[in-house]
């Protein structure tokens, strides 16, 4: 949804009282103390947003259900200017020639009028978010005032508008990244991410890199990836939680040897795309991304999109895209510890967990699950003469039929959900998976049928938390473990 500046300055029609044109010119008005507004909220409330950045509007109703009509005297902001709130009340703007007050405001019997709220708020020079609050105060010709309260909570932020990365460059910050217009990644440049940053990418905006990319997130520090939207969709619902809100990171052909390491990029349009289209199969020499101990989540296009390039993902969790969450078009690919599960709850046309378009030289999963809503979450496209597509599952927990073919030599040491158990599909999996808020929890329940499945011998040593897994490890990114008081 995009904001849109200036909405004051507009004379709103539809919100003005249209009952005033029928009225009698005679109608007196109340001046008694009793007779008193009603508004739709005694609190407008605008969530967190950015110091600097306009926030999305905000409304509420006036009504009059007194019997007799009201006249206020004024509508104003009670800190004038100082707190960086915008008002229309019916059509007016309070701004600086109005001196950030209306006069004369009528709400005949039995009427309404609507008032809009926006703020931009100031630098507040702290790391933490910041109360700002401020007070429409309706001041009635009976010499009643009545009050609604406006409030959000500022957060001081770095701004980025169109960066582009020319020269090796460290991004380390305490305080959130904006980002408007995307960042661009030069093919001799290498951008590094620090542990604990946050970048909030705006609808337009994502990650090129020609060059090479590095985010060293820490267990406890990560690097998190998201669309800048701090308000909510519906009460219960905060855009965070919707797919594409931002564009995602794309690996261009020219990118090699990118390492991601303790990272949460999610709601993008998609997460990562691997491109090496035009690639000479020399390139699958060359690692073009080492992804470790992240996360890739609720993405409007693919998850992960490898397309004819050497990749490796170790304890990862890759989860919820419309398109699949893995999909390999070509190339080297190895996938070790990892959660693919494919449950996105926006359209029911959703692909399945993995997809694979030949030529693939290698695709090796091994100690990892792949689940989801589909009877048959593994699915590939045949090859043409001539084509590669070599891929193999082991010591996996899988949701798709046995094989009975040849292919079935492709699979081994392998436990095959049972796809007639379509009760809540993965719940018997996961800690939570709440599609009605879209509140996912993908760490292991002891019902879960991943425990004790991994190798020992090719498993990793630690899960995607950081967790040591022991001497029976579990397939996918979690080690389980009992949850605690709370969880």
């Amino acid at each position: 949804m995009k904001r849109k500046k200036g909405f004051f300055y507009v004379i709103i029609a539809a919100c003005t009282s249209v009952a005033i044109m029928g009225c009698a010119d005679d109608e007196t008005f109340s001046s008694s103390r009793t007779d008193l507004l009603s508004f739709s909220a005694d609190t407008v409330s605008l969530d967190t947003t950015f110091s600097n950045v306009p926030t999305p509007t905000r409304s509420f109703w006036v009504y009059n259900r007194s019997g007799k009509s009201i006249r206020c005297a004024s509508v104003r902001l009670e800190n004038g200017n100082q707190t960086g709130y915008r008002v229309n009340v019916d059509g007016s703007y309070l701004g600086q020639s109005s001196g950030y007050q209306v006069q004369d405001v009528e709400v005949r019997k039995g009427d309404s009028i609507r008032v809009f709220v926006e703020l931009t708020s100031n630098t507040q020079y702290q790391d933490s978010p910041k109360l700002v609050e401020d007070h429409l105060l309706f001041l009635l010709e009976s010499g009643v005032q009545q009050k609604v309260n406006l409030k959000a909570f500022s957060w001081d932020a770095l701004l980025l508008k169109d960066a582009h990365i020319r020269r090796d460059s460290v991004m380390q910050s305490s305080k959130p990244v904006v980002v408007y217009g995307g960042i661009t990644v030069d093919s001799l440049a290498t951008l590094s991410i620090g542990a604990g940053t946050r970048l909030y990418f705006h609808e337009d905006a994502g990650l090129k890199v020609y060059g090479s990319l590095r985010v060293a997130g820490e267990a406890g520090k990560e690097v998190v990836m998201r669309g800048d939207r701090l308000d909510n969709m519906f009460d219960y619902l905060p855009y965070d939680r919707t797919p594409g809100q931002w564009q995602g990171i794309h690996l261009m052909p020219s990118s090699y040897d990118n390492v991601i390491t303790y990272a949460d990029i999610h709601s993008a349009y998609a997460g990562i795309v691997v491109d090496s289209k035009g690639a000479s199969s020399q390139n699958l020499q060359r690692q073009k991304l080492l992804m470790q101990n992240a996360t890739v989540h609720n993405c409007q296009g693919y998850g992960v999109a490898v397309d004819s390039a050497k990749v490796q993902l170790y304890n990862c969790q890759i989860t919820n895209a419309l398109n699949h969450p893995l999909g390999v078009h070509g190339g080297d690919v190895e996938v070790n510890g990892c959660t693919i599960a494919q449950f996105y709850p926006f359209d029911g046309r959703r692909a399945t967990a993995i997809g694979m378009e030949p030529p693939i030289e290698n695709l090796r999963v091994v100690n990892s699950l792949v689940t989801g809503y589909h009877d048959d979450e593994v699915v590939w496209s045949a090859p043409a003469e001539g084509q590669k597509l070599n891929f193999s599952f082991d010591h996996c927990v899988l949701r798709t039929e046995k094989m009975n073919t040849d292919d079935s030599l492709k699979f081994t040491n392998v436990i095959y959900e049972d796809i007639k158990d379509t009760v809540r599909f993965g719940e018997k999996h996961f800690r939570l998976l709440d599609t009605d808020n879209l509140k996912y929890d993908f760490r292991l329940r002891k019902e879960s049928a991943a425990i004790g499945v991994a190798d020992q011998s090719t498993s990793l040593p630690i899960d995607r938390l950081g967790l040591l897994r022991d001497e029976k490890p579990d397939a996918g990114c979690y080690e389980f473990e009992e949850p605690s008081d709370g969880e």
